[in-house]
């Protein structure tokens, strides 16, 4: 995909801001803006009321969606209410919290967004991917060295008993492994340069450095690239082509790129970020598979804090803890 200049996604960004101000609170008026909607694209059957798209989102996942008060919002927040506006909606955001599967069974959304990509969903449709993710190296911003290879002599930070955590000591061995209480301590290790790397989810990763000021930039991939994607019912076949050419659009056109870089400080993009290559697992002392601890950067408050539209309390709770999050 090609990314959009800095100047036009500017502009997007201004229309972005009257398109989810209804969601997003924050107005400079103190009103909420409700956006001029067109036509709608889609009615019932296929959406379970006319006129509206009732998307699910985790709010245990930030900055993907979180809690400020009595308020859902982030970044799939923001990317609903652009689906929404694009199919000529409005939009009603619904905590389905893990149970997206269940939601959409008994007919509570329509859409679900947040969906790892990377996980079979058997009996439900999954879109394209609309945003990218995966475990991965963060660097200082400007940082020239050739990414590591598993036999570099690196200090690299993670969130103690995290994925991240354990892709590092199986990549490069336990000495490697600085652990951290949680991601504002590893960032500001980096920041300070007392590591060479912090490894962590890339969007977690992202908003983390962001809240701590800490610029950044993606130097290799601890996995394989990842992402999120939207689902819904398998037999909705008019949902399911409404949604995925929405949200298409909305990733070819730069809205994703501009609602990234509202709460991450710029979109993430792996393409031609360099995998590193494990040798033979060299530490097995944090849970993998079902077991695995993760890190929780992503904790309800986290994403509140991000974004002009919260409140001061709000961001001062985002940034507490966004530093004792644990995937």
């Amino acid at each position: 995909m090609k990314r959009l200049s800095k100047a036009v996604r500017t502009a997007v960004a201004a229309c972005m801001a009257f398109a989810v101000c209804g969601v997003m609170a924050g107005c400079s008026s103190g009103e909420e803006y409700t956006p001029q909607l067109g036509s709608p694209k889609i009615s019932s059957p296929a959406i379970g009321e006319d006129g509206t798209l009732r998307v699910g989102v985790n709010t245990n996942n930030s900055p993907l969606a979180g809690k400020s008060g009595d308020r859902i919002i982030g970044i799939d927040v923001d990317i609903a209410a652009a689906l929404a506006d694009d199919l000529g909606l409005k939009l009603d955001v619904i905590d389905v919290g893990n149970n997206a599967t269940d939601a959409i069974d008994n007919g509570e959304v329509d859409v679900v967004l947040g969906i790892d990509s990377t996980t079979k969903h058997d009996g439900y449709w999954t879109s394209s991917q609309y945003l990218p993710t995966g475990v991965v190296l963060f660097a200082p911003e400007g940082n020239d060295d050739p990414a590591p290879t598993a036999d570099s002599d690196v200090k690299i930070a993670a969130q103690v008993s995290s994925k991240s955590a354990w892709a590092v000591t199986n990549t490069f061995g336990e000495d490697s492994l600085v652990s951290s209480g949680d991601l504002a301590s590893a960032f500001s290790d980096l920041g300070s340069g007392k590591v060479d790397y912090v490894a962590s989810d890339a969007i977690i990763g992202m908003y983390a450095a962001s809240r701590q000021g800490v610029n950044v930039e993606i130097a290799a991939l601890l996995d394989t690239a990842g992402g999120y994607c939207a689902m819904c019912a398998n037999d909705d076949t008019e949902l399911q082509e409404a949604v995925g050419s929405a949200l298409d659009g909305l990733v070819s056109n730069g809205t994703v790129d501009v609602i990234e870089d509202k709460w991450l400080g710029k979109p993430v993009n792996l393409n031609g970020v360099p995998k590193v290559a494990s040798n033979s697992p060299k530490s097995s002392n944090v849970e993998d598979g079902d077991g695995q601890t993760t890190e929780g950067e992503q904790s309800e408050e986290g994403a509140s804090g991000a974004g002009s539209s919260t409140s001061s309390s709000s961001s001062s709770s985002a940034s507490s803890s966004a530093g004792n999050s644990n995937r």
